[in-house]
């Protein structure tokens, strides 16, 4: 299993759709990545330098994220961008733990 380090701009006006989908449930529902997805997207990042939104996934695709991408990722992100192709899962995590969480902030400005 790999987890990728992911950094992709936000469509901020399809934001509220996509967070209410994670809350109802659809998206865990996709199988076989909607539990690792919803994880993913539920504790992601917004980086405020750059605008995007970061976080670290579990995937098993090659190439990387094909699966999501197709069915969920470029629905709401634009320029979705593998940054490691293999990373330590709570290393990752740790790197962008100072930044503030990507629903709160993007939001919160939509």
């Amino acid at each position: 299993m790999a987890h990728r380090f992911v950094r992709a701009r936000p469509k901020r006006e399809r934001l509220p759709e996509l967070r209410d989908r994670l809350d109802d449930g659809d998206i865990e529902q996709l199988d076989p990545f909607g539990r690792a997805m919803t994880t993913a997207l539920e504790n992601a990042r917004f980086d405020p330098t750059t605008g995007e939104a970061v976080w670290i996934e579990e995937d098993y695709c090659t190439p990387p994220l094909a699966m999501e991408r197709g069915t969920v990722l470029e629905e709401y992100f634009d320029e979705i961008t593998v940054v490691a192709d293999d990373v330590d899962e709570a290393a990752g995590w740790q790197r962008i733990d100072e930044l503030p969480g990507l629903w709160g902030q993007v939001l919160d400005e939509a």
